[in-house]
């Protein structure tokens, strides 16, 4: 029971509170049965990303072994029989599709459209430069649309832009911890990695930093102020502080496992806190 606790990595669960944020952010989460609807497709989306995961550890098990931390997962280290393993991930992500069904016909559409482009990745994208980034940025953005989906409510375009360009950053960030690791251990790189090099990421990196932040002061600035009170320009305070803090911990070397970050750094917990407090007020005000 372990092994299959560990094989659908729960941590990486928190990628699917964006959809959430995608009907917080239109402030429909206190509408009629919305918040069911969200809960379903959030809970399906965790289901889906975890029978991925499983399918994936199967895939990448001789390559997981060189991997110094990735070795352990349960179907490289051993634990986990790789033919259980498969019919959990294919069991999980039929169950996810029918969730969202259930939730709503349109939305198994989007959830059947994240399950093909992260199995792609995982067959095929993940070896290809910049595509496996696109990809990445493409499984966030397919999240936030099934939290639109799902409420339903039309998401800002600005809203999209700030998710793909944040996204983006991350893979990108990903991408350049592992390049350091395998230069630094002097481990083969992934033949993705053979296509990038330090300063395009640091780029790519810079770039989708700075169109994140233009998007969400655009987006931000797009709301009337509340009795003067300018409640969403605030967020862009804490949200701002969580860019630059991310990208001090990705110029030290992290980034590889964006997860363990938002898990374990007091301070990007404490930007993301603030702003959840800061982006309730507005709800609030603007309800």
């Amino acid at each position: 029971m372990r092994a299959v606790l560990v094989t659908l990595r729960p941590k990486q669960w928190i990628k699917n509170a964006l959809v959430i944020a995608a009907a917080g952010a239109a402030g429909a989460l206190g509408h009629d049965d919305v918040p069911v609807r969200i809960g379903v497709t959030c809970a399906a989306f965790c289901l889906l990303a975890s029978g991925i995961y499983a399918i994936n550890d199967v895939r990448d098990a001789p390559e997981d072994r060189l991997h110094p931390r990735k070795r352990h997962r349960p179907v490289a280290a051993g634990q986990l029989d790789p033919r259980l393993a498969l019919l959990l991930g294919a069991a999980l992500i039929a169950i996810g599709l029918a969730m969202c069904t259930l939730a709503r016909p349109l939305l198994a559409v989007v959830a059947v459209s994240y399950v093909l482009l992260t199995v792609s990745y995982t067959l095929a994208l993940r070896r290809v430069p910049i595509l496996d980034v696109t990809a990445i940025a493409g499984g966030f953005v397919l999240r936030a649309t099934a939290g639109g989906v799902a409420a339903p409510v039309t998401l800002s375009r600005w809203f999209v832009l700030v998710v793909t360009a944040a996204a983006v950053l991350i893979a990108a960030a990903k991408r350049q911890a592992e390049l350091r690791r395998t230069e630094s251990t002097g481990m083969s790189a992934r033949k993705a990695l053979a296509g990038y090099r330090p300063a395009w990421l640091r780029v790519i990196i810079g770039g989708s930093a700075a169109v994140a932040l233009f998007a969400y002061c655009v987006w931000a600035f797009a709301v009337p102020d509340v009795d003067d009170v300018p409640w969403r320009p605030l967020t862009i305070i804490p949200f701002a502080a969580c860019l630059l803090r991310y990208g001090a911990l990705v110029r030290a070397g992290g980034g590889e496992a964006p997860e363990e970050l938002l898990l374990s750094d007091r301070w990007l917990q404490a930007g993301g806190v603030l702003w959840l407090a800061l982006f309730a007020l507005t709800v609030h005000a603007t309800g």
